[in-house]
């Protein structure tokens, strides 16, 4: 394996529709706020590159729409994956409602089609909220149940916790990875 594909990583970002995925990956690789709305249609794909401990990482984030009718598409978006963002709503409302109880079913299909690799949720438009009066103990038994790297409170908008968690999950994907090619 050659130096530059040893830290290239796929990364699935996956959550029903409307709860932000491509705004977050926008705002993690371009630094950048869309505000309005574009459906993602089966899947878009963004690259980032990152020095880390004097290595080059490679990221290829995978935006998978959320929507039920790009359903049949995912097994094959899924393939080769390294990681999992699961993003869900924070908003008071059917959609938030939705796509917190809708973590289990993203989760399980990453399990079918992917098989055991670390996931992390993204809990996201905390901007939206009032942070204090969110009762955070429901998303970390979920954490805890499905052994979940962890998660993060985000806002695509302000950028709270983006940057933090998107490193997060680099840092434990370049961990895991620098550990396995020094072994060998």
């Amino acid at each position: 394996m050659k130096d530059s594909e040893k830290f290239r990583f796929k990364i699935v970002v996956i959550g029903d529709g409307f709860v932000g995925k491509t705004t977050l990956i926008l705002k993690f690789t371009q630094g950048t706020f869309q505000k309005d709305y574009l459906k993602t249609v089966g899947a878009q794909l963004s690259e980032y590159e990152k020095k880390f401990n004097e290595d080059k990482i490679k990221l290829l984030f995978w935006d998978i729409a959320g929507q039920d009718d790009f359903h049949f598409l995912r097994p094959s978006f899924y393939r080769a994956s390294n990681a999992a963002i699961i993003v869900y709503s924070l908003e008071k409302n059917d959609l938030g409602k939705r796509s917190f109880e809708h973590i289990k079913n993203w989760h399980e299909d990453t399990k079918q089609f992917c098989g055991d690799i670390p996931v992390l949720v993204f809990a996201n438009k905390v901007d939206l909220i009032k942070e204090d009066s969110w009762n955070k103990s429901k998303i970390q038994e979920i954490v805890k149940k499905r052994n979940f790297l962890g998660y993060y409170i985000t806002s695509a908008k302000t950028g709270q916790g983006v940057y933090e968690a998107f490193n997060s999950l680099i840092e434990t994907l370049y961990h895991k990875y620098k550990t396995i090619s020094t072994e060998l």
